[in-house]
């Protein structure tokens, strides 16, 4: 996949990086991401990977843009209320670059039709808002052998992991949250930094992944306290009951 005189230009600061090159701008724009979720960590996703010139994004989102959105999610303006967050969402990845190809999926993703909306893509970035969808992102994408990015962020606390094959997002937070009753930003609240700190840092490690930089990240949990502004990482141990990859 070659890149135009343009593509050239607009990349020229990704090119110039040894790390990255033309190989690796090339990769970028060969992948194709699916994010799920245009809240918080999308609005720093999205962004991130369509300026990167990842080729193609699906936007996955259901949900449509609220007021109380707007503190954290500088995709959306005060004209949009009302408006589907991944149809604005992917509105704004044309307008940023025509290069990439963005497609709206207003739909919430479930076992249902969780595989078909993944399937095809070299990457799931999961920011939604619940375990129910997490958990069945993460079991689509070890059925289908797809890598996964997770990240999260609630109150001043954010969390940001690469699973793929062994272990899986489930052997990190277990069968427990299986249903839609768990704590979210609307109950807790979340500062509007950092979700973006955190979704930055998701679309990092996502660009790292897909040109190849940084060695294998797979099974590291990177956590991050936003009021005391530390990073950790910690390794998540394979599950061996994990009922999603334990026969993986």
């Amino acid at each position: 996949m070659s890149l135009s005189d343009e593509e050239l230009e607009r990349y020229a600061r990704h090119i110039v990086l040894p790390q990255v090159g033309g190989i690796g701008q090339r990769r970028l724009k060969a992948a194709k991401v699916a994010v799920i979720g245009a809240g918080g960590i999308g609005s720093a996703v999205i962004p991130a990977l369509a300026g990167a010139g990842v080729g193609t994004i699906t936007i996955v989102d259901d949900d449509s843009v609220e007021i109380a959105n707007l503190h954290r999610q500088p995709l959306y303006s005060e004209s949009d209320q009302g408006k589907r967050k991944a149809e604005v969402a992917a509105e704004f990845v044309h307008e940023l670059n025509h290069f990439v190809a963005a497609q709206a999926v207003c739909a919430r993703i479930d076992r249902d039709n969780a595989k078909n909306l993944i399937a095809a893509h070299d990457l799931v970035i999961d920011g939604s808002d619940n375990f129910a969808t997490r958990l069945t992102v993460n079991d689509a994408c070890v059925q289908l052998g797809i890598p996964l990015l997770a990240a999260a962020a609630v109150q001043f606390q954010g969390q940001v992991g690469l699973f793929h094959a062994r272990p899986c997002y489930r052997c990190f937070v277990g069968d427990a949250f299986d249903t839609e009753n768990c704590d979210n930003c609307a109950e807790l609240g979340v500062l509007g930094a950092l979700t973006a700190t955190v979704g930055g840092f998701a679309a990092l490690l996502a660009i790292n992944f897909l040109v190849g930089i940084g060695g294998d990240q797979a099974g590291t949990l990177h956590l991050f306290q936003g009021d005391t502004l530390g990073w950790r990482a910690i390794r998540i141990p394979a599950d061996p009951a994990c009922k999603s990859c334990g026969s993986a």
